[in-house]
């Protein structure tokens, strides 16, 4: 391709709301064009980039046996409320009409348009195990949208879906598309890691997620170097302590302390550590109930364990907290309580502790569970978000965090969405059964800016070359003045392309500093310059991307180099 015939718009700067590197480069490289809050044109460069990992995608999936069609994006309400998520969904979801009134929603996931070809076309067992995937346009209206196409209203997605006769055959098909996934970011050039996860709004028995790992990542993994276990910090378990609760040494005061409300205020006023310090979050559950969660001071909630104990929930109001506490927030705690308290389990093994005197302006010390505070062990939980250091649920060691970028996430779906819509084959007596489903989905636009965050530096993209908008650029010094310079491009052009090499051939007539500038902003792994000077000696400069100097090459091997670096 050559630049004249092909269109690049690049940016000195960014514009100023874009946050993450990915957004900013992307902007600059002229990948992507915003459009209005989440939505992103997908210019020519870009989009070369988002085929490729299409491609990669596709060619991995019809080689683990999944076979492709393409639903509408649009889908009419009925489906959804079959299932019960019209509304469960919530305000993610883009609902409209057409012109009868009737309603539709703007797909934000394919589960319930699958289901029904599923119960409209399989019939019997013979027909089972089946994969279906699809790359399409999704829409989810972000409450947010924000780092450019990382979390966009409007994305490219690969959902695929299983249906199978038995557990075991989605067990099977379960573990085959985790394999495809790690081959599928292998080939792709990422480092990620595979992390067990929480089922989330689709629902289902188990699943994994896949992370690209990088510092800017919204989601936070916990590791066992040691071994094999990894999850999402939503799910990790925190491990009971195994040292007992020390015996109380300290009689339980009522201390007057004005004005201190937050953890660190009242650790700071008793001169301790905040791990002594009782912290009492006030809930409301979808029942309406007030509940209070009590955690160690440094610990924080994690709201999705909490939710698997206490169903749904938010925070209460000061209404709320003082009609059921007659207490200020700040200054609730455990000690006489007349509401359903719920304890941490590392909140449990607390001793000779601090905590809200019920009281406003008033906190106690020296309290203790049994004495001052009646324990339940059926109301002791894994309440928390794991932290580095703690032991590893599988007993191999200590846990360490990273952060990561979720870009595909595989669900073991079970019969949740077959049983709603009667999606049922016969099985070989004749007998009708419910099909067993599994969901296995990647962010196909978002891993270009995954792969952003983890490949650039302070020139720009320096993504990995299978993913590269072209495989290499020619750059020319002078090619309108010097008809040397200008020929040898051109033959060199068409000796890589005829190689089946994909090169972009820069004829603009700029100045070697603009050349080299935009080519490496937008991320094209290999460059070969061709000048007057080293003409005159039959060589050529060859640079690397991530190469600190270009090296000196006769023109001759030039073809072969590019071949062997390719």
């Amino acid at each position: 391709m050559r630049v004249s015939q092909f269109f690049i718009s690049t940016l000195k700067e960014a514009p100023s709301e874009a946050e993450l590197p990915s957004h900013r480069l992307m902007l600059r490289a002229g990948y992507i064009r915003k459009l209005s809050s989440g939505l992103y044109t997908w210019m020519p460069l870009g989009l070369r980039v988002l085929r490729k990992v299409e491609a990669v995608v596709r060619e991995e999936m019809n080689k683990s046996g999944g076979i492709e069609l393409l639903m509408p994006a649009v889908q009419p309400a009925e489906l959804w409320q079959e299932t019960g998520r019209w509304e469960v969904f919530g305000p993610q979801m883009l609902k409209i009409k057409d012109r009868h009134d009737n309603l539709f929603c703007f797909g934000p996931t394919h589960e319930e348009v699958i289901t029904d070809i599923a119960r409209r076309e399989i019939k019997s067992y013979r027909q089972l195990p089946l994969n279906f995937y699809q790359i399409q346009t999704k829409f989810r209206d972000e409450v947010r949208p924000r780092f450019g196409v990382m979390r966009a209203r409007e994305f490219v997605m690969k959902d695929a879906y299983s249906f199978h006769s038995s557990f075991e055959s989605l067990e099977q098909t379960y573990r085959a598309m985790y394999e495809t996934y790690a081959r599928i970011f292998t080939r792709l050039g990422l480092q990620f890691r595979a992390v067990a996860a929480d089922t989330g709004a689709i629902g289902g028995s188990g699943s994994h997620e896949f992370h690209v790992l990088a510092d800017s990542g919204e989601d936070a993994l916990a590791f066992c170097p040691d071994s094999d276990y990894a999850a999402n910090v939503e799910l990790a378990e925190a491990v009971a302590p195994t040292a007992p609760r020390a015996a109380a040494t300290q009689e339980m005061q009522k201390v007057i302390t004005p004005g201190q409300k937050s953890i660190e205020e009242v650790a700071a006023f008793f001169n301790t550590s905040s791990k002594n310090v009782l912290k009492a979050i006030a809930v409301m559950n979808h029942q309406n109930e007030f509940a209070l969660l009590l955690l160690r001071g440094d610990h924080q909630l994690n709201e999705v364990k909490a939710s698997k104990v206490i169903g749904e929930f938010r925070f209460a109001s000061e209404d709320e907290v003082h009609r059921n506490m007659n207490c200020r927030t700040g200054y609730i705690g455990p000690v006489n309580a007349k509401v359903r308290v719920l304890i941490d389990r590392s909140a449990a093994t607390m001793s000779d502790f601090i905590c809200g005197a019920n009281d406003a302006g008033f906190h106690f010390s020296g309290v203790n569970f049994g004495r001052d505070v009646l324990l339940d062990e059926a109301n002791v939980q894994d309440l928390r978000n794991v932290v580095a250091g703690d032991a590893s649920p599988d007993g191999s060691g200590t846990l360490e965090l990273c952060r990561g970028i979720e870009v595909g996430h595989i669900f073991q779906l079970r019969t949740k969405y077959s049983e709603s819509l009667q999606a049922t084959y016969l099985d070989e007596h004749g007998k009708a059964q419910m099909m067993e489903m599994g969901c296995y989905g990647i962010g196909v636009s978002r891993i270009v800016a995954a792969a952003i965050e983890q490949n650039f530096d302070e020139r720009g993209i320096t993504i990995p070359a299978g993913m590269a908008p072209f495989q290499i650029a020619i750059a020319p010094i002078g090619i309108k003045k010097s008809e040397a310079v200008r020929k040898a491009a051109e033959q060199l052009y068409a000796e890589l392309t005829a190689a089946g090499i994909e090169v972009l051939l820069d004829d603009r007539d700029e100045r070697p500093g603009v050349m080299f500038a935009d080519l490496e902003l937008i991320g094209i792994p290999h460059r070969i310059v061709i000048g007057d000077r080293s003409l005159k000696e039959n060589n050529v400069e060859y640079q690397g991307r991530r190469d600190t100097s270009a090296q000196v090459v006769p023109l001759q091997d030039i073809v072969k180099l590019v071949q062997s670096k390719l």
